[in-house]
């Protein structure tokens, strides 16, 4: 019982290094050693629970994905007009300068090139944009939003708004071209 959990434990420190080093260094950058020296695990540890380095990441991706859906869905599946919930998705809280920890994944050429670890990336991120359609739906079923807003394309506009907003922000080193886009998008979908 005590090794199991001690077990779980290092499993779980081994995911979450990799998270981390993943959000900020892109797969090349995030070798066995740093994630091994950051989740204060032994390469044995790491290969006892993983069997490889895409093993650990695939890991560490789904667990990304798995809480930007979550986040998202938080929201989105909350209380309140099909525009209070979009609204409070677009201004929920963000670490705006280190960007989206899936959205990042999409710069990754090693992310991308290898179907594998791309696959949650692009089911959460198409998740959230049906989720978000879902959303438009409601609304312009119940009269509040304008008759003339496709639910699909609102719906990549709102997802576009995002992360090109985490871009716009990382370049400027401020959240402020984040927080515009937002302001901007949320006026345009004003009921």
């Amino acid at each position: 019982m005590y090794s199991a959990a001690m077990s779980m434990n290092t499993s779980e420190r081994l995911i979450e290094a990799t998270r981390e080093l993943l959000w900020e260094r892109g797969y090349v950058g995030t070798s066995p050693k740093a994630v091994q020296q950051a989740a204060g695990a032994g390469q044995g540890s790491m290969y006892h629970h993983f069997a490889g380095k895409q093993d650990l990441a695939l890991a560490a991706i789904r667990r990304s994905a798995e809480e930007l859906g979550a986040a998202a869905e938080a929201v989105l599946g909350g209380t309140g007009s099909a525009y209070a919930r979009i609204e409070a998705y677009l201004l929920r809280e963000r670490d705006v300068l280190r960007g989206c920890p899936v959205g990042r994944l999409t710069m990754d050429p090693e992310v991308i090139a290898d179907p594998e670890l791309r696959a949650p990336v692009e089911e959460v991120l198409g998740r959230v944009r049906a989720r978000i359609a879902e959303v438009v739906q409601e609304g312009l079923d119940s009269g509040e939003l304008s008759g003339g807003l496709d639910p699909e394309e609102i719906a990549a506009t709102v997802l576009a708004t995002v992360q090109g907003g985490y871009v716009l922000a990382r370049a400027t080193g401020s959240r402020a071209p984040f927080d515009t886009a937002v302001r901007g998008l949320l006026t345009l979908l004003a009921p």
